[in-house]
């Protein structure tokens, strides 16, 4: 299961899913582009690794990293609790 967490300024999506099995969350990033349909990529918790990325530029990559250094806790935390809808209690 995949939960939203975030639209970027960018218009980047962020959705992350629950915890795996090995403890780790995979991220995914996808951004419209009318040339190429979509870039995408993969990121995964808590180790930061990057897969299967697909029409990002190494600075886009560099700048979701960042993000990610900064919210990896509450990502973490969300795939526990079923997603920020359901951590937020509404």
């Amino acid at each position: 299961m995949m939960y939203p967490f975030m639209t970027l300024d960018d218009n980047t999506e962020i959705v992350h899913s629950e915890m795996l099995p090995d403890q780790r969350v995979k991220v995914y990033f996808e951004k419209p582009d009318a040339k190429d349909c979509f870039h995408s990529a993969v990121c995964y918790l808590p180790d930061y690794t990057w897969t299967d990325i697909s029409g990002f530029t190494p600075e886009e990559i560099g700048r979701y990293q960042k993000f990610l250094e900064t919210t990896a806790h509450l990502i973490l935390q969300f795939s526990k609790e079923g997603g920020v809808e359901n951590a937020a209690g509404f």
